[in-house]
């Protein structure tokens, strides 16, 4: 007996239909990185006007003009820091803000304290009070790092040249407080004598913190 088989039918391949993402969820999706600012819709192709929509819906809250978050959302102590960063991306937060990320002294900052250039515009926060210093040169681009705070990255000066930064602008902070934090920055070990020479000699204040540097080391 002979069986003859026929030609098989071949069929199209079954293919999964991707349900496309509604600009509410990629939104929603770029809240749960942290912060978003107004300008960062414009790049992910949403209107700005979902933030209104999604605020009066009670799932974001405006912190500040043009920045909002998941109204849900983890609030840490550095809160105000994560909203300074997000508004004002090239400061660096520096001085008594610094000492507190640092874990440097005992002082508990009233306000954000961030560096900016000489040339730059003075920022404009409706929420958050800010203390401004202005640097140029070495002082300003010396002994800087990258931390996350919040979801949001944020420009911040070393130990070392925190330290430094005290004395540069004792008469914002006090000299009472670049002491202490000269103290505490020698007895935890936050970093090198060499490390905090170079900062001293960036801020030109090497002359200024060489006596009492000799006396505490």
């Amino acid at each position: 007996m002979i069986l003859i088989v026929g030609p098989f039918t071949s069929r199209p391949p079954f293919r999964i239909m991707a349900t496309p993402q509604t600009k509410t969820s990629k939104l929603l999706e770029m809240a749960n990185k942290g912060h978003i600012r107004a300008r960062d819709l414009d790049d992910a192709g949403i209107p700005r006007a979902y933030l209104r929509r999604l605020s009066d819906r009670g799932l974001l809250e405006q912190v500040d003009r043009g920045l909002y978050r998941l109204a849900d959302s983890r609030v840490t102590e550095l809160h105000s820091v994560a909203q300074v960063a997000a508004r004002v991306p090239r400061a660096t937060v520096c001085l008594l803000s610094a000492l507190q990320l640092h874990q440097l002294g005992t002082e508990a900052p009233y306000a954000v304290w961030i560096m900016i250039d000489r040339k730059a515009r003075m920022p404009k926060l409706d929420r958050t009070k800010v203390e401004v210093v202005r640097a140029s040169g070495e002082a300003r681009s010396h002994g800087v790092e990258r931390r996350e705070v919040e979801g949001i990255e944020i420009k911040l000066t070393t130990p070392a040249k925190t330290v430094a930064d005290c004395f540069r602008y004792r008469k914002h902070v006090g000299l009472d407080v670049a002491l202490a934090a000269l103290r505490d920055y020698l007895r935890k070990r936050r970093g090198g004598i060499n490390a905090l020479v170079a900062a001293a000699k960036a801020d030109r204040v090497y002359p200024l913190m060489r006596p009492y540097l000799e006396a505490l080391a």
